[in-house]
């Protein structure tokens, strides 16, 4: 009687236990699928010969792009593991600069492959440790095959970015483009301090007007103002003694609103001397200090420069630039060699810049502001970028970004890998032969790794239009045959060796994505339940 009486609730337990594995089944399997729908959505942008995105948002501004973290950061996403793949291709644009779709794509194969070892009841953690230890061989793998590259070899550092621009909207301006990020990377950096390469020293200046071709790095400093001459101030100088002032030109305001009531022309007039003889002051400070171009800071709580005091510093001649933004004060300061100035009192010589000219020069339908020949000049550099449209002008801007991130990746980390699949290919062969010399589960699951890796030579065959089985399966071969280097030349629709071809990309571009890709789907495989709190 007992033994019947302890029978049910025996079988209830097991239904409940049926039920919440399934559960966390089904929580698992919707995040994957998730994932792998937002690296299907950049799939197609993926190398040279990818597509482009236009990313519509609902104010009507429009994007065209190639850059995958540009596409994924528009796009609105709402599920938290899909999320996760965006924060992916942000963190990979923070530690490269480029390669921003190809870790998408490979986070999305590895889940692909991973959902396979799951349906075949493999334990999550046994997939996620495997992972790991894949992901470490494939970065060995990939130092076996890179080549050192040395920073005098601007050759090198140039091939680097027009690989880098190939896949680009601007890839036919790569000529132009990979010179000019080349030469702003080698200005900036410092022969005693190397490894402290700082892109906010490169400033990229953009101007709607001309062709990208009329784009030019300049030896100076460019500010996007123009020259004030609404009170007829000059529009050049030579010799220029530049201040940069953080003050305002400008009569005083109290700190509470108050009203003076004035019955008497004669107060009137005492109201206006005064300020007159406030600002004649400044100006005459300013002046005696020897300085005679004037760059403004932006204020927010009064007026930096009124039109009187334009007045009286056109009548001083001195060149007047407004609406210097905030952001900007460093990077100018550090450019012309000068101290932001606070206060009137702190005018002096030595806190001036010196340059041998300083003019109004006409770009496209604006004018712009240039400073060239600046004496003791810092460790900066400025490009004016120039396009058709806005369009142009943006992806131009993204482009030249990613190449002089490749070129700080070769600066970090001083390797060069091959480019066209190659070292993807690579690493699959390498992985498959180790795998075999591997015990039980793990020896499936790199296998599964290695296999996802050729996402990568298929979706390039296939964005080029090549047949990708075809493609993969004969690139496989000549890797087994020893050619490390050989890989998919899109150009061509053939397989070449890519040394030769001069396609090569920092060692830092792929080992980062695919450690930050397996980091990702081992998060993803963990996660067992979403738990919603209000």
């Amino acid at each position: 009687m007992a033994g019947t009486s302890s029978k049910p609730p025996v079988q209830k337990k097991t239904n409940e236990l049926y039920r919440e594995s399934a559960r966390k089944k089904d929580v698992r399997t919707t995040n994957i699928e998730a994932a792998k729908a937002v690296a299907d959505a950049v799939r197609t942008s993926l190398g040279p010969r990818g597509m482009d995105k236009m990313v519509a948002s609902p104010n009507g501004e429009v994007i065209i792009t190639n850059d995958g973290a540009t596409i994924l950061q528009k796009m609105t996403v709402t599920q938290p593991a899909a999320k996760m793949l965006v924060e992916l291709s942000k963190s990979q644009d923070v530690v490269a600069g480029d390669g921003t779709t190809s870790v998408v794509v490979i986070c999305g194969a590895l889940l692909k492959k991973a959902q396979e070892l799951l349906d075949k009841g493999v334990h999550p953690t046994v997939i996620s440790d495997s992972f790991n230890k894949a992901a470490q061989k494939a970065c060995e793998v990939l130092e076996s095959v890179a080549i050192p590259v040395d920073l005098e070899d601007r050759e090198a550092l140039l091939k680097a970015a027009t690989t880098s621009l190939s896949s680009k909207v601007v890839s036919q301006y790569s000529s132009l483009l990979s010179p000019m990020a080349v030469d702003a990377v080698l200005k900036v950096i410092d022969p005693e301090r190397p490894n402290l390469l700082d892109l906010n020293d490169i400033r990229v200046i953009t101007k709607a007007g001309g062709t990208v071709d009329d784009s030019e790095m300049v030896d100076g400093i460019v500010f996007d103002q123009k020259a004030a001459k609404a009170a007829g101030g000059p529009g050049r100088m030579e010799n220029a003694k530049i201040g940069l002032i953080q003050f305002c030109i400008s009569p005083p305001k109290s700190d509470l609103e108050n009203n003076v009531i004035v019955s008497d022309y004669t107060q009137m007039d005492r109201v206006y001397k005064e300020e007159r003889n406030y600002i004649l002051g400044i100006v005459k400070k300013i002046k005696a200090s020897g300085c005679n171009v004037l760059l403004i800071q932006k204020s927010i709580l009064r007026d930096a420069v009124t039109d009187l005091a334009l007045h009286y510093l056109a009548k001083a001649k001195i060149m007047v630039v407004r609406d210097i933004e905030r952001s900007e004060i460093e990077f100018i300061s550090k450019t012309l060699n000068c101290l932001p100035i606070a206060h009137v009192d702190h005018m002096k010589p030595e806190k001036l810049g010196t340059a041998e000219l300083v003019e109004e020069v006409e770009v496209g339908k604006g004018r712009v502001v240039k400073v060239t020949g600046i004496v003791s000049k810092g460790r900066t550099t400025t490009v004016l970028l120039r396009g058709s449209n806005k369009l142009v002008l943006e992806e131009a801007d993204r482009s030249l970004h990613d190449a002089l991130c490749v070129i700080r990746c070769l600066v970090n980390k001083r390797f060069l890998i091959t480019g066209g699949s190659s070292p993807e290919t690579e690493i699959f062969y390498q992985l498959s032969q180790w795998s075999k010399t591997l015990m039980g589960m793990e020896s499936y699951c790199v296998r599964a790794f290695a296999e996802a890796l050729e996402v990568v030579p298929y979706t390039l065959s296939e964005n080029a239009g090549l047949n990708p089985i075809q493609m993969v399966t004969e690139l496989r071969k000549l890797h087994a045959q020893g050619q490390k280097y050989a890989g998919i030349n899109v150009k061509k629709g053939c397989i070449t060796n890519m040394l030769e071809e001069n396609v090569v990309q920092p060692l830092l571009v792929t080992t980062s994505a695919i450690t930050l890709a397996t980091e990702t789907v081992r998060m993803i495989m963990k996660i067992d339940d979403i738990v919603p709190t209000r």
